[in-house]
Parts: C-alpha cells; sequence; structure tokens
C-alpha cells in the first residue's frame, strides 16, 4: 500500500528573481513565490521558520522587491500572522499593512551605515540573513 500524495499548494511566480536569489531559495528548500500586489513586487517566503520565543514557529516572510533591485537595497520585512514574543515583552516598530489580502506585520528594521547595502554583494540571502538576525536580536535585549 503507498502512502496518499501530499499537496503542495501552486507557488505564484509573478515575476522572476535574479538567478542567484532563485538557487539561493531552491537550495535552502524554502517554498517561496513572487507576487505583484497593491502595484509593489514581492517575495513571500512561506513557513519560514522563527527563533523560539516568539508565539508562532513559523511565519510568510515578504519581502518588497524594490524598483532597482538588486542594485537598489532590500528594506525591512513583513510577517503572516502576526508575530507577539511568547513572554509578553513588547516588540518595538511594528505597524500592520495589507498585502495580497492578508494582513501582515511590518518590522520596521533598517541597514545602518554601519552595514549598508553593497550592490553586487548583497541580494535575498543576505537580507534572509538580516532577518533571522532581526528575530533574535529581540531576545539579546533585556
Amino acid at each position: 500500500m503507498t502512502a496518499p500524495a501530499t499537496t503542495v499548494p501552486a507557488l505564484r511566480r509573478q515575476f522572476a528573481l535574479p538567478e542567484e536569489d532563485e538557487v539561493h531559495l531552491d537550495a535552502r528548500s524554502l517554498l517561496w513565490e513572487t507576487i505583484v500586489s497593491q502595484g509593489g513586487r514581492w517575495l513571500f517566503v512561506n513557513e519560514f521558520p522563527v527563533p523560539s520565543g516568539y508565539d508562532q514557529p513559523r511565519v510568510t516572510l515578504a519581502i518588497q522587491i524594490t524598483a532597482g533591485y538588486p542594485t537598489a537595497a532590500l528594506d525591512m520585512v513583513y510577517v503572516h500572522p502576526p508575530l507577539a514574543a511568547s513572554d509578553g515583552r513588547v516588540i518595538g516598530a511594528l505597524t500592520a499593512m495589507a498585502i495580497d489580502g492578508k494582513t501582515f506585520q511590518r518590522w520596521s528594521r533598517h541597514r545602518t551605515s554601519a552595514n549598508p547595502w553593497r550592490p553586487g554583494i548583497d541580494d535575498v540571502a543576505a537580507h534572509l540573513a538580516l532577518v533571522d538576525e532581526w528575530f533574535a536580536r529581540e531576545f539579546r535585549r533585556g
């Protein structure tokens, strides 16, 4: 007897990312899609793992793919469902924003002059590493 087939939702590809971004996302086995919503281009990373300490183990990340990317910088991250600290600690600089018919939580986090966007070097992989750092940093504050 064979196991029943699982159904993987269709992943939308409404525009192409640079090849190295697509290769990176696929190599990490991430469920990603590209969509156009409200006039903006978005990368969604579904089932993105969140570190312990949050009320959700996985979220959908949304990253706005800015005009001019990859020369122009990626900035901030948006999450659905919204994240909260399991211990009730307040996470600052969050606002709600509708993307693709869902309410995402905008994390207003940015690169600094000490960590600027480097055209030709930084990409989606570098931005995802920064997102991981932002999520982890919330629990190093104390």
